[in-house]
């Protein structure tokens, strides 16, 4: 992981070095865009996030390590805020349609970049705690002897049940999508209005919707059959409804964690700002958004960023929740620890 992601470093530098000697837009937001400065600035962090990786193949007092821990919470911390928009990048994809190359790759490189660096700290952190850096526990001998994976097991009652109710979060917001899709009226918008306002979408999209189906519902729907085989057995060995190939074999731990860790914290703070933006409105701390198309009415629009709230950040902190039970009920354990050394849960 080290050298990987050291590697991966010297590539984002370059690339973010040449996008803004280029003068390459490479948008933030829909209105606004990275400036040349802050791409070298960007460059400079993922740099040190890479030389506080491969400085942690070797041994420092105290004062070092303290640098190398920060370093890495300084880069881990600013590419989870650069990949915060890959949700949106996903469902953009899903409808077969691209705003900015450039801005997917960015969000993707950061995406790549906080999985390497992260798992390079839990890694650090677990040597110096004096524990195995590839499975956690605390036994003799080497870690590079083969890993024992526990048996399928089912997520706890209560992490069961807090993830269902955020989940539940999603249904105001599904609902009413799907009645307009469908061709009802609902918030002030009319179903003509939302066709008009869908009239420039890609073909999938139009296709989609001509039967019914709205494609961010759809990706919600991705979402919460992402949950479910986070909390179920079927998402840690395939089951017989997968493929004939796959059937039976083990779910490799990664397929459902990564996905669930890169949306989930762009999910969540994505519906907090939603939701705080909704409740400072409703008690005129902020003005009211002048309706927009296909909204006919402030307060319908109002109603709809908070059902948006509800369901990006519900889906958001379910995520969170359920990855975490999935990444302590599926950790392997170095092979070593069989023969009855001593392991750290």
């Amino acid at each position: 992981m080290p050298t990987a992601a050291a590697i991966w470093a010297v590539l984002y530098a370059g690339v973010q070095a040449a996008w803004a000697g280029l003068r390459v837009d490479v948008p933030w937001s829909p209105h606004i865009s990275y400036h040349p400065v802050v791409q070298l600035l960007l460059a400079g962090v993922a740099l040190l996030g890479g030389a506080a990786s491969v400085a942690t193949r070797r041994r420092f007092g105290r004062p070092g390590r303290l640098v190398v821990l920060g370093s890495l919470a300084l880069a881990i911390s600013v590419f989870t805020a650069n990949m915060a928009t890959l949700p949106g990048h996903l469902v953009m994809l899903a409808a077969l349609s691209i705003d900015s190359v450039t801005g997917l790759a960015h969000v993707l490189l950061s995406a790549v970049g906080t999985v390497l660096l992260a798992s390079v700290a839990i890694a650090y952190g677990r040597r110096l705690r004096g524990r195995c850096p590839r499975c956690g526990g605390s036994h003799a001998g080497g870690y590079r002897g083969r890993l024992t994976h526990p048996a399928a097991s089912v997520a706890a009652g209560r992490t069961r049940i807090r993830v269902y109710l955020l989940m539940s979060g999603l249904l105001p917001w599904a609902a009413v999508k799907t009645i307009w899709t469908l061709g009802g009226d609902a918030l002030g918008v009319t179903a003509e209005g939302w066709r008009s306002a869908g009239a420039g979408a890609s073909a999938p999209v139009r296709a989609l919707a001509a039967a019914g189906v709205d494609v961010t519902v759809l990706a919600g729907l991705g979402g919460v059959f992402l949950l479910l085989g986070l909390m179920y057995p079927w998402g840690q060995v395939f089951p017989r409804w997968s493929t004939p190939i796959l059937s039976g074999r083990r779910v490799p731990r990664l397929l459902p964690l990564l996905p669930a860790w890169m949306c989930a914290v762009g999910l969540a703070g994505y519906g907090v700002l939603l939701l705080l933006y909704a409740s400072l409105v409703s008690v005129t701390v902020l003005p009211a958004p002048p309706p927009e198309a296909p909204f006919t009415t402030s307060s319908g629009n109002i109603w709809m960023i908070a059902f948006g709230g509800l369901g990006f950040g519900g889906l958001g902190f379910a995520l969170i929740l359920a990855a975490r039970s999935y990444a302590e009920r599926t950790r392997p354990i170095c092979s070593e620890e069989s023969a009855g050394f001593r392991t750290v849960k």
